[in-house]
């Protein structure tokens, strides 16, 4: 497995559900710098935080991190990463980039170093992360992304699909796709330069992009669901348990 590994965590000031949510206080720090302290916590390679906007940038230089700015226009978290990334590393240092989405201040950091488990396989362009759903109401929930795949061993699934449905149908554990990403850097350059998927459009995922351009997804099976906060009474969530950590 590669040790050049880079964490890269985009990061957009805009959102219309929660304003200004990478600088909302947790426990005492931005939630972006909470999210920058679990990336540097799992040990795996430098971090870069990929901001679109100075504050954001600023929040993480003051606690000695490394950040750089790109486009605020830029279409999704995968092409703000990679931007930063060919600014950043132009010599192409690092060929295993993972990318960790600033709204998940709860993530453990062994699952950040899980995410490049599946790599280990050279035939796996990208791996992510999934955790049996436990919860009833998680099951027809279209906001919990549920993984369909082929297992592979005791922790390891081939990804076959990707749905906001209830699937695969029938008896059976189903799965909660955590939303991180470890890309060969070929592969995320690939990624970024294909255009959105018919089915990409439809379920409004991204990763499906890739599988229908016949990329190979791994997933590694961890057994906590980290909290995305994407509305304040996330926020509220993630203080309370963050808060209780400290």
């Amino acid at each position: 497995m590669s040790q050049n590994a880079l964490v890269v965590i985009p990061a957009r000031l805009a959102s219309t559900r929660l304003p200004n949510k990478p600088l909302a206080e947790i426990a005492g720090a931005p939630m972006i710098v909470q999210v920058w302290r679990r990336a540097v916590e799992a040990g795996i390679g430098p971090v870069l935080v990929a901001a679109d906007s100075a504050a954001i940038a600023e929040a993480i230089h003051a606690e000695g991190g490394e950040a750089l700015l790109t486009e605020p226009g830029l279409p999704s978290g995968s092409d703000r990463i990679c931007a930063a990334l060919s600014r950043f590393d132009p010599d192409r240092r690092f060929d295993v980039i993972v990318n960790l989405q600033g709204d998940l201040p709860t993530i453990e950091p062994a699952s950040v170093r899980a995410s490049l488990l599946p790599l280990q396989d050279e035939k796996v362009d990208i791996a992510t992360l999934a955790a049996p759903i436990s919860r009833e109401v998680e099951r027809d929930d279209p906001n919990v992304v549920k993984m369909v795949g082929a297992k592979l061993g005791p922790t390891r699934m081939r990804a076959l699909y990707f749905t906001r449905a209830t699937a695969p149908w029938g008896e059976g554990a189903l799965y909660h796709h955590i939303g991180l990403y470890a890309y060969r850097r070929a592969a995320l350059e690939r990624f970024v330069a294909l255009p959105p998927s018919p089915l990409e459009r439809r379920e409004k995922l991204e990763q499906l992009r890739a599988l229908e351009a016949g990329m190979r997804i791994d997933v590694e099976i961890v057994e906590a669901v980290p909290l995305g906060v994407d509305t304040p009474h996330d926020l509220e969530r993630a203080r309370k348990i963050l808060e209780s950590k400290t």
